[in-house]
């Protein structure tokens, strides 16, 4: 047992620096911010200024790994490097926590998975959504049955608005080559992340229509609407966009004992008195409905320790052992969802689970090579 964790931060970049300061200014007990590592001299000479010499600092992932200062990495870089450094790190003996989401393609996110398993190391992911009162609220009446048989789940989730100026804000934004895709792998993978977790649902097949670049001079997806099937006959369906405005956010999730439903902050459940099924049986009323009751689910204030709760989890985990929030391995159903999306639109048809990893690692590559071909031609 460790007395203190010491945690390196691969990528100091917004999200590195947010959990950078976290750990400094005390928030994680039992975490000690020990190294830092970042290919950009301008941005370790900022975090040396921030941190000051009790940090170690490095110009690259595998000096920070092999330097013996660290116990765990956290990797907060671009979405690409995500199971490459992981990997490299449990290679190195090291516990490992990755941003969301675990990476673009779940090829290379399976042999994370499997490297993670071999090494026998903590691994986590930033699902620091599911410290959500709301998310956990619903996922425990699923799972102790009071909602009864999931039969139909419906996200409306369009309030991620982005104007052209943010994706001009880099090159590499919403590119196939910098992101690996647009609104399913940057903006919603928590959304993806919490409508597997809290259903409890296993997709048997999807049906999905991305459009790409829409009102955005974009080369990725920016509005989707996809169409699930679940392996118990339950449907569900999954709306984004990134140009919608005013946009919603509405979570719906019917059972066979009523529906619960998730906006603007409120958790409402219309709960049957009687299941649907025997109410249905024993119903002689051609027009008939079951008793029931609308009920304001009460759940505590705020949206809980978020972040910083992850952090905790990861470092209690390290040191005492205690069950993860968000397991690493975890982070491959989200991402599961937003590449069959995507390879339903590309292939025009409907995509079972588990997919095709080769066919979409094909694809993507494809998506890439004619990117930087259009480049060229311009250059």
């Amino acid at each position: 047992m460790l007395g203190i964790f010491r945690i390196g931060i691969a990528g100091i970049g917004i999200m590195g620096t947010f959990h950078a300061d976290a750990i400094t200014s005390g928030a994680i007990q039992g975490a000690k911010l020990a190294a830092i590592c970042d290919s950009s001299a301008e941005l370790l000479g900022k975090s040396r200024s921030r941190y000051g010499e009790q940090v170690a600092y490095y110009g690259s992932a595998e000096e920070m790994m092999t330097s013996g200062e660290i116990d765990g990495i956290l990797v907060a870089t671009p979405h690409y490097d995500h199971p490459q450094l992981a990997i490299q790190a449990f290679a190195h003996g090291l516990h490992v926590l990755i941003e969301k989401p675990a990476g673009v393609y779940t090829k290379n996110v399976r042999e994370m998975n499997e490297a993670a398993k071999a090494s026998g190391k903590v691994f986590a992911i930033m699902y620091n959504q599911r410290l959500n009162p709301m998310y956990q609220k619903l996922r425990e009446l699923i799972e102790s049955g009071e909602l009864g048989e999931i039969r139909r789940t419906n996200w409306i989730v369009t309030n991620w608005y982005r104007t052209q100026s943010y994706y001009n804000m880099g090159s590499w934004r919403a590119t196939w080559k910098g992101e690996g895709g647009g609104v399913l792998i940057n903006q919603c993978p928590h959304q993806l992340d919490l409508w597997h977790w809290t259903t409890l649902l296993t997709p048997k097949r999807i049906r999905a229509h991305c459009q790409f670049g829409k009102h955005r001079s974009i080369e990725v997806e920016n509005e989707v609407t996809a169409y699930v099937e679940y392996e118990n006959g339950a449907s569900g369906v999954f709306v984004t966009s990134t140009a919608e405005s005013p946009g919603t956010n509405r979570f719906e999730v019917a059972g066979s004992r009523g529906k619960i439903v998730i906006e603007n902050g409120k958790m409402s459940f219309s709960q049957l008195r009687q299941s649907e099924s025997e109410f249905n049986a024993a119903c002689t009323n051609p027009f008939g409905s079951p008793e029931c009751w609308n009920i304001d689910i009460p759940v505590p204030p705020g949206d809980g320790p978020q972040h910083k709760g992850i952090l905790q989890n990861w470092t209690n985990a390290v040191l005492n052992g205690e069950p993860l929030i968000a397991p690493g391995q975890e982070g491959i159903h989200g991402l599961m969802l937003s590449n069959a999306m995507l390879l339903s639109t590309w292939t025009d048809q409907w995509v079972d689970f588990p997919i095709d990893e080769e066919r979409f690692y094909n694809e993507l590559q494809q998506r890439i090579r004619m990117s930087e071909s259009r480049q060229e031609a311009v250059r």
